[in-house]
């Protein structure tokens, strides 16, 4: 069950032959809820979830399915096909997987609420019991989640339509809706969040910052003094200021050459890129290992 918390939105894997490597993405999956973070989410936009094949993710699905850490597992669909989608979503129901975050069908232009809602219906027509996490990223997907939108479906499908994850950031500081969970896209805004009243935040970076991210998230919920808050935005920024993918890929790639591999049209980041990452993250004295969980 998704509760309030900070997340990953976590890393695909790839073998040098570009295939997905179901071991190496679940290990790095495990690795950071062992290293805090309250959960992970497979396939969103992080893990090249446009990019993968449907097989591929089902293989991955079937391997996660008895994982000890099952309950902090949830699958994003990452589909521009309806009915992949739905394929997806009954493979992965077929192993209890229930919550789900689903972002619009992104390359057409011009989606429009009504298309948008259409999209949603369908699916909890045909999986009464599903749990989604609307995903608004209109820099991917080319449609912007209003108050309004979000509000319909809330009040249309209340059992299913839980939460939300906002990558565009014209929701989270001013939709309330009751027992609606809200999750910012950036570490940038999860103490923010936190005191507008979201839940925590689903990120990219925290594959990286998880620790870090955890202490702030703590931090608030025991209303101790927030120490590393600053340092935690100024990470972020280091690697927003390229691709996520590519900049996490490549900062990772130095200790395990698996990370190097990203499926065309990503690339990792040029060395003066890398180099110049890496400078600025030892300006704020940022050391992944020293800052990982007790």
């Amino acid at each position: 069950m998704l509760t309030r918390g900070v997340y990953a939105a976590t890393l695909s894997l790839l073998n040098k032959d570009l295939s997905l490597n179901v071991e190496a993405t679940v290990s790095h999956a495990e690795n950071l809820i062992k290293q805090g973070l309250h959960g992970v989410f497979f396939f969103g936009s992080t893990g090249q979830s446009q990019l993968i094949s449907n097989t591929e993710k089902k293989e991955l699905i079937s391997n996660i399915s008895h994982n000890k850490f099952k309950k902090n597992f949830f699958l994003g669909t990452g589909c521009n096909s309806l009915n992949e989608t739905l394929d997806l979503i009954g493979y992965g129901k077929n192993y209890n997987f229930d919550t789900y975050l689903i972002m619009p069908p992104a390359y057409y232009k011009g989606n429009s609420d009504q298309g948008v809602y259409n999209f949603f219906s369908l699916i909890i027509e045909k999986y009464k019991n599903i749990k989604i996490i609307l995903y608004n990223f209109e820099k991917l997907s080319g449609y912007k989640f209003s108050k309004e939108i979000v509000s319909k479906l809330v009040k249309d499908f209340r059992k299913n339509i839980i939460g939300c994850k906002d990558s565009t950031y014209n929701l989270f500081n001013n939709l309330k809706i009751k027992n609606f969970l809200m999750f910012p896209g950036s570490e940038e805004k999860l103490l923010l969040g936190l005191e507008k009243g979201c839940d925590g935040c689903i990120s990219a970076t925290t594959n990286i910052t998880h620790s870090l991210a955890r202490r702030v998230f703590d931090d608030y919920e025991t209303k101790n003094a927030q120490i590393y808050n600053k340092k935690l935005i100024e990470v972020r920024k280091s690697f927003d200021k390229y691709n996520l993918i590519s900049a996490i890929h490549s900062y990772l790639s130095d200790k395990d050459k698996k990370y190097s591999y990203l499926l065309p049209p990503l690339v990792n980041l040029s060395k003066s890129e890398k180099n110049s990452l890496i400078k600025n993250l030892v300006k704020l004295k940022f050391n992944q290992e020293k800052n990982r969980a007790a």
